[in-house]
């Protein structure tokens, strides 16, 4: 994998204010990784291509990722970074609403990362529960949002947001087949290990 270009992709999201997977949160995430050598991983929240990426070099031998973008010029622009890389025959990325995409699939992952749609977490979990292995991880990320999510915040536009994350806080720390811990890395990072 060719680091000084994925240290471009990483500047130039940056630069651009596109959301991208915050370093001491891929720290964590390596860590997780590296012990685990997943076969396959699922990933809802493309972007520019910047975690899967990141990821890909964690898989196992033939391991592959499946990642979900419903913005079509970051599906393209995702393309372009996986290839300049070279890692376009780990990565299979599925255009369209994750909504839409995931009952579709009917895979068997060891790691779904969930970076999307705040509001839509709690549909996620239920999607990745179905199709986690035993002994797998959700990981998702921003779970703590800009901290409104323990603190009374109500403000309209980010009450959604704020009132969904907090449904899948209660659903991943109350769910028996799941040992959870929520990190205070980069927005917030819930990781939750499916137990057998």
């Amino acid at each position: 994998m060719n680091k000084k270009i994925l240290q471009k992709i990483k500047e130039n999201a940056l630069e651009r204010h596109i959301p991208i997977l915050m370093d001491d949160t891929l720290e964590v995430i390596d860590k997780i990784l590296t012990e685990k050598k997943p076969e396959k991983i699922l990933e809802i929240g493309t972007a520019v291509g910047y975690s899967a990426i990141c990821f890909s070099e964690y898989l196992a031998e033939s391991g592959r990722i499946d990642t979900i973008e419903r913005e079509h010029d970051k599906v393209e622009e995702a393309k372009d970074n996986i290839k300049k890389v070279g890692v376009e025959e780990k990565i299979r990325i599925y255009e369209g609403d994750a909504v839409n995409i995931l009952p579709t699939l009917n895979e068997q992952y060891d790691i779904v990362f969930i970076d999307a749609a705040k509001g839509k977490y709690p549909f996620f979990l239920e999607q990745a529960l179905r199709m986690l292995k035993d002994e797998g991880i959700i990981l998702a990320d921003n779970i703590l949002y800009k901290g409104y999510v323990m603190s009374d915040y109500n403000k309209h536009k980010q009450r959604t947001a704020v009132t969904h994350l907090r449904q899948y806080i209660k659903e991943i720390t109350e769910n028996p087949n799941l040992e959870t811990t929520i990190l205070e890395v980069g927005d917030g990072l819930a990781i939750s290990k499916k137990i057998k």
